[in-house]
């Protein structure tokens, strides 16, 4: 009994360590962090970051990817189509005029009644194949400053591998910039 005892206390403690470095921010409390997180986490990217976003108007962040490009890390973004292909505050036009940067938008899919269509509702970033950041905030100032939102950032493998996955189907799907 002791034995299953201990066995069952390093599994629980492996497990525990698995996820440790997951870390979750609240907006607008930790409004200034999680900014710095995205920030920071888009300047250590290597070799590759994939964005879906609804609404992208953020101009520190949209820096902090053409920085990167101009580096050589390539960067795919997938805008939804409605929020963006007229929004003169979106950064679609701003980024989709650099090298390593690849734009599109998505619409979501079209209703059964065949009256409108879906939107890509999605507020992800996969930096190379080490840090997923997901949350419920567009990146626009007012979402880390003013909204209630949140923000998970993650290091786990298997949530990367089937977010890449996922996200390629979508961008295999949108239309370029």
């Amino acid at each position: 009994m002791k034995n299953l005892f201990l066995k069952l206390t390093l599994i629980a403690i492996f497990l525990t360590t698995l996820n440790a470095n997951d870390k979750l921010y609240f907006m607008p409390y930790e409004q200034k962090t999680a900014l710095d997180v995205l920030i920071k986490s888009i300047y250590s990217s290597e070799e590759n970051i994939d964005i879906s976003i609804f609404s992208f108007t953020n101009r520190q962040i949209a820096k902090a990817l053409k920085d990167m490009a101009k580096k050589g890390v390539k960067i795919r973004i997938i805008y939804d189509y409605e929020s963006n292909v007229k929004n003169p505050y979106s950064t679609i036009g701003y980024l989709s005029k650099y090298n390593n940067i690849s734009t599109c938008l998505l619409k979501g899919k079209r209703e059964r009644n065949n009256k409108y269509d879906g939107i890509m509702h999605q507020k992800m970033a996969i930096i190379d194949t080490d840090i997923i950041i997901i949350g419920s905030a567009n990146w626009s100032k007012n979402a880390f400053e003013n909204n209630y939102e949140l923000m998970l950032e993650s290091n786990d493998k298997e949530m990367i591998k089937k977010a890449k996955s996922y996200f390629s189907k979508m961008f295999a799907h949108c239309k370029p910039y």
